[in-house]
This record gives structure tokens, sequence and C-alpha cells, in this order.
């Protein structure tokens, strides 16, 4: 409960985390840093597809007030809480100081958890409090509490590669499958979200030379976490050395997908660490970036209790942002089918591939009868990553109905949800591109390593955006593509049923829960969306 002069924050509750224990006390005297973000005006929900602005305009429609920051400043300082950085145009603000500060600043305590999914931790349970004068002025304060908010991919399993039918996919063959329109995506800036890891530059190099492509212009970016080089990774002790080393299998398989695609844009990876406020602040410099569009590989299911109620506020209104700004945000709809790795027995889906302000994709493999070749719905039994805490190396294509954002009207399908009772939720995936087998053919550490998952799905279909945009004419350029797939194409059908090739075979279930999943069929579903890309087909049709 608030003292008298604080007041609840809401939206702020966090549940306790089942997967850890407390071992101690923060100690009140470290130093940290915390994001705090601020009211604005209410943005566009998600029906309203009419708008299209610059950053400017943004700023001056939607940024924060200048006065609320200032009275924020005031509020805290009187708790010896310094601001770092303010930012109206994003509506946040950096605040730095003791733990003892902060636990009195917002009325919670910090306490040490030893977890079962991640090294010791910084955790709290419960709410927030702000002081009184701040009510309504601040919407969220994220960093105090630094719990796991992403899943980490799986590498894809060697005995899976050895016995593929077919070879892993080289740019090219990535190109001719999707029918990409000719370019190199030239002048287009595509950013990379990364939690953990880091950018190994002589592997892109390597990449680049056994398929003949040029080497593009990457850019590591420190947001919250450090952009690691491999010599800085090696040098870490031994435990956080492995756990860098796994992240970086995705870092590299995202930034080699793209820089074969793509050499010819500008392509900016950020860092950030994996709990709400890294996901908040990572967010927060792609819309100072402004790319075309984003590539995200990572989330965890949109109802977990992990989530506090403001962090899914907070995200969910920056990549609102970013639509409005043109920027499609390219998410992977998840690896694990219908279940998502939550043990309840009910379907579920990833965020934030639920947003209604996203594209999100899901996943397809290839199969060889003969001399012929079938793309179908990617599903390796048992459907998921893991059983418990046990890799199984299969996995399947995230898909369903979001039980947490309602369907926007744009969206004109009908999928039946597999839960009883449940709202008529957002649809995902939109679209989907290749996961499984024969995978990609990439370089890690030096070393062939074919990898897959709907993680590498996303920046695929990142790549189209930014090829697909250098070519379209001016006035056509930086537009937020979700929507426009369900818009009626010249022929008077749906821009993604004419700019796809449907997916009609397999299904997205994964056991043990829930035991079930969705089907794929003629036409829009629930595990591939509206199939993988015709790339001309999709210029011709924004065109």
């Amino acid at each position: 409960m608030a003292k008298k002069n604080h007041v609840v924050l809401p939206g702020s509750k966090r549940a306790k985390d089942p997967d850890a224990n407390p071992i101690g006390n923060a100690d009140p005297d470290q130093i940290i840093e915390v994001t705090i973000t601020l009211a604005g005006p209410k943005l566009p929900d998600a029906d309203d597809v009419g708008q299209k602005m610059t950053p400017k305009e943004f700023e001056q429609l939607y940024g924060a007030k200048k006065e609320d920051a200032d009275q924020v400043a005031k509020s805290l300082k009187a708790f010896k809480l310094k601001v770092e950085s303010v930012s109206l145009a994003t509506r946040s603000m950096r605040i730095s100081g003791t733990i003892g500060d902060m636990s009195k600043a917002f009325q919670t305590k910090l306490s040490m958890m030893r977890s079962s999914k991640q090294n010791d931790y910084r955790g709290r349970s419960g709410t927030l409090s702000v002081p009184a004068e701040l009510k309504g002025i601040v919407t969220g304060v994220f960093g105090l509490d630094e719990r796991r908010m992403t899943r980490e991919r799986a590498k894809a399993q060697p005995q899976a590669h050895a016995a593929a039918a077919l070879p892993p996919l080289a740019p090219i063959d990535i190109e001719q499958r999707y029918n990409f329109p000719p370019g190199d995506a030239h002048g287009q800036t595509i950013a990379i979200a990364e939690f953990g890891g880091g950018y190994f530059a002589s592997d892109v190099s390597a990449y680049c030379a056994r398929f003949n492509r040029p080497i593009p212009s990457v850019t590591a970016v420190s947001v919250d976490a450090p952009a690691y080089t491999f010599q800085q990774i090696m040098a870490l002790p031994s435990s956080q050395r492995s756990d860098e080393l796994d992240a970086s299998v995705e870092v590299m398989m995202d930034v080699e997908i793209v820089a074969g695609l793509c050499p010819g844009a500008k392509i900016s990876v950020l860092f950030s660490t994996f709990d709400q406020r890294g996901w908040v602040d990572l967010l927060n410099a792609v819309i100072t970036l402004n790319p075309v569009s984003l590539s995200v590989s990572w989330g965890m299911s949109e109802d977990a209790a992990d989530w506090s109620t403001n962090a899914i506020n907070a995200i969910n209104d920056r990549l609102n942002a970013l639509r409005l700004l043109g920027v499609t945000t390219c998410v992977s709809s998840g690896d694990d089918g219908a279940g998502d790795l939550v043990s309840d027995r009910k379907a579920h889906v990833d965020f934030p591939a639920s947003s209604p302000f996203v594209l999100a994709v899901g996943g397809t493999m290839l199969k060889k009868s003969g001399a012929t070749v079938k793309e179908v719905t990617w599903n390796d039994p048992p459907g998921q990553r893991y059983i418990g805490n046990n890799p199984t190396g299969g996995g399947s294509s995230g898909g369903g109905k979001s039980v947490v954002f309602r369907r926007p009207s744009w969206q004109k399908v009908s999928i039946t949800s597999l839960n009883s009772g449940s709202i008529d939720g957002r649809v995902i995936p939109d679209v989907a591109a290749l996961a499984g087998s024969p995978f990609y053919d990439l370089i890690f550490t030096g070393q062939s390593s074919p990898n897959g998952g709907t993680s590498a799905s996303a920046p695929v279909w990142a790549s189209l955006i930014a090829r697909v945009n250098a070519a379209l004419p001016p006035a056509k350029q930086q537009q937020f593509l979700t929507p426009l797939l369900y818009a009626k194409a010249a022929n008077g059908k749906p821009v993604g049923q004419v700019s796809s090739v449907d997916i009609t075979t397999g299904n997205n279930k994964s056991s043990p829960d829930p035991g079930r999943g969705y089907s794929a069929k003629a036409g829009f579903d629930a595990v591939t969306g509206w199939g993988v890309p015709d790339g001309v087909k999709l210029l011709n049709a924004l065109s």
C-alpha cells in the first residue's frame, strides 16, 4: 500500500517469479539507472491506418510535455535521484540513483534472486508507487527488476541437418524462392533487435565472401547491453562467456541473413538487456533511428504472468509510434507451436508478435519427394523446443489468436480460437518464410553453422521490405505493411493473397501442451498467415 504522499502506479504489479528465490537484499548503495515513461496525447488505435508522419511531426503531435518532465525531475530530486536524459519524442526519461533511494521513491523492496533460467538478478514483486504529484504523469518505471523477458532461441540440431534431403539456403536461394525484386536495398536502413550476445565482423566478412556478396555497412549499437566483439566475449568469466556465445548465435544469424540479401543497406544492430526496461529502451532507440524495417527474433507469451501491464502498454505504444513513422517491425511468431511453452493445456501466442502494430512472421520447411520440393508448415516433433528444461530439437510455427489484443478492423479474417470463451483477438502470423529444414547456410565463429527457426523468418521479411521499398516510387515508400496486406489489390483480392504463395499443408500442434494446434488451409490461416512471399508481386501490388 502506498504511503500518504505516494499513489499506486497503475499496471505496475509484478507477480512473484516462480522460477526464482530471494537470496538477500539488493545492495542499497549500488547506483542503478531506470527508465521512466511519461504520459502524452493518446496515440491512434490499431483501426486508424491513415496516418503516416515524420519524426518531427510525431514529436509535435504525440510527444510528452516539457513541464511534465520538469515536474518528474523536481519530485525525484527530493529522493536524491538524478535525471540523466530526457526524450520528449519517445516520452521517456533516464534516472539514476542508489537502490536505497530508488526503493524510497517508488515504494518497493528490491531483492537478489537466484533463478533456474538466468544468472542471479535483482527483482521485485507487487506494485510500485510514485509521489502523489506525479499521478497521471508517470506511466511506468522500468529497470528496478532485471527479470528475463525474452526467450532464448535454440540452435538448430545438427542431426536435423544431417537428415535434410536438401542443402541449406544461400542468399541466392532465398532470393529465387521468394522472387525478390532486383537490387541491393541501397539507401535503406534496417534495424535488428538483440538481447545479449555480440557482433562478429569477421563472420559477416567470411559469409559475404562465401556467397560473393559485398560487405554491407554494419553498426553495432549499445543501448542497455554491451555490443560485444568475439574477443571481448572470450575474455569474460566462463559462465557468462557461454551465455553470451549462445546469444551470439541468434545475432549472427539475423545479421548474416540481412547482409546477404541487402548488402547496399545500412544495418544497425541494437543490443539491449532482456528485461522490461531493455525492451522499452531499445524501441526508443529505433524510433530515433527511423529505419524502413526492424527485425525482432525475440519474445515470450503475451499472457505470461512475468509481464507487468504497463510494460506491455509501453512496448506496444512504441511499436505504435514506429508504425506511424512507416516502420514495419517484423517479429518472429515463436518456435513452439500453439502452446508457446506455457503448460496449462491452452493455446498461447507470443508478444510482441501479437501486437497489431507489427508484421508477425511464422515458419515453413521444405519437403522433397522425388524431384518435387514442397513448402509446408514448419513442425518438427514434438512441435516445441523444450519439454521442461530439456531441449527436444523440435519446433513449430507459432500462431493463433491473441487474448490481449483485439482483432483490428482491417484484419478481415475469420479464425476460430482453440480457447473457448476467448476474445475476438488479433490473429498471427500475418506471413511466413523458411524456418525449418533445410535451414539457412550460415557461418558462426568461422565455421559452417546452418540454423533456422522463425528467428530466421523475421530478418528475411525485414530484408524483403527494404528491397521492395527501394524500388517503390517515393510517394509509396516507408509504409507500415501489415494492414496493406489485408486491403484489396487491383483485382479485388487481398494484397496478401495476391503477393504470397499459399501454404496449405501442416499444423502447429505442440505436445504435450496443448496437444493440438491450428491447421494450414487454403487462404489465410493461423499457422503461416497469407503464406510465403512473392517479392515482385508484392512490389507490384504496393506500387
